[in-house]
């Protein structure tokens, strides 16, 4: 494979381009490097290149990385238990799988003795699938409510993976739908800002920043295929 500055540069221009397509900026979208069974050392490779977000899905893997490499945002985007909700609340910045009242309130609690707030997605099951984790869209609202009720919870917007399919192209009504339900949720006055959108992957990102994405979890495109 080529250097991590190369993949990082050819990943970012991808991100440039798709965000002109949309009328937007490049600087509009995080990229957010999904690690998970990457080393350390490929890790401050990347890092010396200029990528300063990383995402993990395992905290026991995360946590060796994150003691290793302090100075970078975390973003967890694994399932996410109650029972873990303390670890993920001292080690990560931004958790994007909140997908139930009972791991907010989890995070809450465990945030006001740490004294410490904590952005979050509501991770939404857009495509309806019985495998998958995630609030189905109808019941976004209420969980939104729940969140907004927990004083150490941020809300940063909403994040989904669409149905796998070889064609990236049929992801795109799944992001337009997101972006249709977050643009609801601030036209109602549920929330008093426009929401972040995670969304897109390594095959969809281009087609997710079309459709409105603000984050891309992008790790095959990065560090090439994992075990």
């Amino acid at each position: 494979m080529s250097s991590p500055q190369n993949r990082l540069a050819e990943v970012r221009e991808r991100i440039s381009l798709a965000a002109r397509r949309s009328g937007r900026q490049a600087c509009d979208i995080t990229l957010v490097a999904v690690s998970k069974r990457v080393t350390v050392l490929s890790l401050q490779e990347t890092i010396a290149a200029g990528q300063g977000v990383f995402g993990e899905n395992y905290l026991q893997e995360a946590a060796e990385k994150i003691a290793a490499l302090p100075a970078v945002t975390w973003h967890f985007i694994g399932g996410l238990q109650s029972n873990k909700a303390r670890q993920v609340a001292e080690l990560f910045q931004v958790v994007e799988t909140v997908d139930r009242i009972k791991i907010a309130q989890a995070l809450e609690n465990q945030l006001v003795a740490l004294e410490k707030s904590l952005q979050v997605y509501v991770q939404v099951n857009i495509g309806r699938e019985g495998q998958k984790s995630g609030v189905l869209p109808e019941h976004v609202e209420a969980l939104v409510a729940g969140i907004k009720a927990c004083p150490h919870l941020v809300l940063a917007g909403l994040m989904a993976m669409p149905p796998y399919h070889p064609d990236p192209e049929a992801s795109r009504p799944f992001f337009r739908q997101m972006k249709g339900l977050a643009d609801d949720l601030l036209r109602r006055g549920v929330v008093s800002r426009p929401l972040g959108l995670s969304m897109g992957m390594s095959a969809d990102f281009e087609i997710a920043i079309e459709e409105g994405a603000t984050v891309v979890r992008v790790g095959t495109a990065l560090f090439g295929e994992r075990v």
